[in-house]
């Protein structure tokens, strides 16, 4: 079977920036479970996965239009602490997760941190970068129909919600 829109896709990963590891699925053993053509993948990426199938090794190299695009420029926000985790231990330079107003969550890079607010940048931190990705393909089947409803894939023995 063939990977593609609404398929699930069990995956192992590295990402390279700059030829530095920056995040991989084998650290923590487990794969990552992806229901494609349901964003939860970057563009570039969910691309250089279709048409592969389980047993497959794909390299791809995605330019930051692909990614999480390029860098915006005045894109500074002066942010009340009460929307970060953890606000005390922020730094500068740090990446942290910002919740958003209208629900959901953006990741931020810390500028300046003050007593009651922080200052972030709100481009995502990797864009404008070029992202290198070594994947291997665990697994391929048809989503369920639940997993369809809630837009994302659901790894065997995860709860039910």
């Amino acid at each position: 079977m063939k990977a593609g829109k609404d398929k699930v896709v069990a995956l192992h990963y590295t990402l390279h920036v700059d030829g530095e590891k920056v995040e991989s699925s084998h650290d923590n053993g487990e794969p990552l479970w992806i229901l494609l053509g349901h964003g939860q993948l970057i563009a570039g990426l969910e691309k250089a996965l279709e048409e592969h199938a389980a047993g497959d090794e794909v390299k791809a190299t995605i330019a930051p239009a692909d990614g999480y695009g390029e860098r915006q420029g005045g894109q500074v926000q002066r942010v009340p602490k009460k929307y970060f985790q953890h606000a005390k231990h922020l730094k500068p330079g740090m990446t942290a997760v910002l919740a958003l107003k209208e629900g959901g969550h953006r990741a931020v890079t810390v500028l300046k941190v003050g007593m009651s607010t922080i200052d972030v940048d709100l481009n995502h931190p990797m864009a404008g970068k070029t992202l290198d990705f070594d994947v291997s393909i665990q697994e391929v089947r048809d989503a369920t129909e639940e997993e369809m409803q809630h837009g994302h894939a659901h790894p065997p023995g995860s709860a039910p919600h």
